[in-house]
């Protein structure tokens, strides 16, 4: 099976701890699954796309939920099973405004991506493959896998993007830069924060005609709450973020993403892929978890048409 969508990457187990403060003092945790790519598959799914995420996962409990839970959000899943341990995330909220999360993924399954592991065929009947820069810090192996997909896909005339996604627990700047700079290269799609445009630019000014300068004809900066800018076949967007009360900002990102991509495959205009994508990524924020609150389109509309907290 294929989708319109095709990702690949690690995706983890999430041990989230409830409650604010030290992680020594937190007695009451939520386990659940994480991934970047993971949460575009599903985001996609949930907007009424077509995704298939494909990675490696182990012979352990997390290996299984996350099977179970990507296949349960309508996502064609290829879960490779490796002898290895699942990869796992353990979250926690410092303080109100700090969310801090440590990586247990050195030698993982999801680490042990290969290139063969991608089938051709799976690629080429796709309409956009997505990777992200967190994939080629994992691995060797796991990078080579992401460079074989996108050297794929182009060659079948299938439209790549790429969020930067710089990972500081992953690889130094000064290793991640000249890879990064050459995936975006390759993309027709990116994605990127002011911060992660620098790293690839080696500069801070104008990002978008920066990126854009590397090959993508798409290039949207993500800003957080200062909303995004785009570059978009030459012409410049500018959407504003939505106003909400964040209660977990990680995943935004991912969520926005999503949101795009989602309008780019249904065929809307640039303006449009921009605003869901704002939208979708003020949703996600608003609800603990990596993938747990990303919105369908009724949820969406409710989001945009609410004029009071409770619906009746």
């Amino acid at each position: 099976m294929s989708g319109d969508l095709v990702t690949l990457g690690e995706t983890m187990g999430l041990v989230a701890a409830d409650g604010i403060g030290s992680l020594e003092y937190a007695r009451d945790f939520r386990f659940g699954i994480g991934g970047a790519e993971s949460n575009v598959a599903v985001g996609v799914s949930r907007l009424g796309g077509s995704a298939t995420w494909l990675g490696r996962v182990g012979p352990d409990a997390a290996g299984d939920l996350i099977e179970r839970r990507l296949r349960a959000e309508g996502v064609h899943t290829v879960a490779i099973r490796d002898r290895a341990f699942t990869g796992l995330m353990v979250k926690h909220r410092r303080t109100a405004g700090l969310v801090h999360i440590d990586y247990h993924r050195t030698g993982s399954a999801g680490s042990r991506l290969a290139p063969a592991d991608v089938p051709a065929d799976l690629l080429s009947a796709a309409r956009i493959l997505h990777v992200t820069g967190i994939t080629p810090a994992l691995s060797d192996t796991a990078r080579a896998t992401v460079f074989h997909a996108v050297e794929t896909a182009r060659a079948a005339g299938v439209t790549v993007s790429v969020d930067v996604n710089y990972r500081g627990k992953l690889w130094s700047r000064y290793d991640a830069a000249p890879v990064l700079r050459d995936l975006v290269s390759r993309a027709d799609v990116v994605f990127a924060g002011p911060d992660e445009a620098a790293l690839v630019l080696g500069a801070t000014e104008a990002p978008a005609a920066g990126l854009a300068a590397l090959g993508p004809t798409e290039v949207v900066i993500k800003d957080g709450p200062r909303g995004c800018t785009g570059l978009i076949a030459g012409e410049r967007y500018a959407v504003q973020a939505l106003a909400v009360t964040v209660v977990d900002p990680v995943g935004a990102g991912d969520a926005f993403v999503a949101g795009y991509l989602a309008e780019r495959l249904a065929g809307l205009a640039p303006a449009q892929r921009l605003a869901t994508a704002v939208a979708v990524g003020a949703f996600a924020v608003t609800v603990p978890g990596d993938c747990e609150g990303l919105p369908s389109r009724a949820d969406l509309a409710a989001l945009l048409s609410a004029t009071d907290d409770v619906a009746r």
